[in-house]
């Protein structure tokens, strides 16, 4: 597998989203890591209270911006020269997009170049990894549908997690409330990143279209149809998506602070 360069990376054009779907390597290591014992998890909504805090990685940290019943938005740090598990979620769709930074996303068969404002949409039961490489950290946003953090299985990784279930470690988050929202259903929001790097909010489709606002980067449907459908129709503003909103849903917008 050839190695992307800087300049392949920098200046590749990115569709809205890049589509990365399993195929029978993906499921011949997927069988073969079953049958040697990974097992994933269930996230128990009133139990995993640790999912609440910053959960500190080997490779940055990452914690929740958003949640309720049926999806879950991170916002992960990945350091310079820093990289992901070869990791796979058998159960959910992933969707990566970037906030900031340049990295790679490998996979069993492949590279996708990560930057400013480009989109992954990853099936699941497909292997990927995501490194940094620089300058500086990676800013991504994981949004998951649905939610489940344990749906996790680590086929290769830089720092011996093979085969290991998601992190219990986490550290206190005095300065990032998980504010509950008061119209939506068991939803909770964080409104900045840890640095205040970032901005997030809630903003009806109507406000989204009518009052646009410097620095807005993407703006996420929040409601069942992506869960049921699969397919997550995330407004890609970083990149010059004018598609119109739906003026009767909620978006979750990700903003420059």
């Amino acid at each position: 597998m050839s190695e992307l360069t800087q300049d392949q990376i920098t200046t590749r054009d990115h569709a809205f989203a890049v589509r990365i779907d399993p195929g029978p390597r993906d499921f011949s290591a997927l069988n073969e890591v079953v049958r040697k014992g990974s097992r994933v998890g269930n996230e128990r909504l009133d139990e995993d209270e640790h999912l609440n805090e910053v959960i500190p990685k080997p490779w940055g940290m990452e914690y929740c911006v958003y949640v309720d019943d049926f999806i879950d938005v991170w916002n992960l740090r990945i350091d310079e020269g820093q990289s992901t598990s070869m990791h796979v979620h058998p159960r959910k769709l992933t969707y990566l997009l970037c906030l900031m930074g340049q990295g790679v996303t490998d996979t069993l068969t492949g590279q996708h170049p990560v930057g400013a404002g480009s989109i992954l949409r990853i099936a699941g039961g497909a292997f990927h990894s995501t490194r940094s490489i620089g300058p500086g950290p990676l800013w991504l946003i994981e949004v998951e549908a649905p939610r489940n953090k344990f749906d996790l299985i680590r086929l290769r990784d830089n720092y011996s997690r093979e085969n290991t279930a998601y992190e219990t470690v986490h550290a206190a988050a005095p300065d990032l409330p998980a504010k509950p929202v008061s119209y939506l259903p068991q939803a909770r929001l964080r409104e900045h990143s840890p640095a205040g790097e970032f901005a997030f909010g809630i903003r009806a489709g109507m406000d989204v279209f009518y009052r646009r606002q410097e620095g807005d980067l993407f703006h996420i449907p929040l409601g069942l149809t992506g869960v049921v459908t699969g397919e997550v129709d995330i407004l890609a503003r970083a990149q010059g998506d004018v598609r119109r909103p739906a003026l009767d849903q909620y978006y979750l917008s990700l903003a420059l602070a």
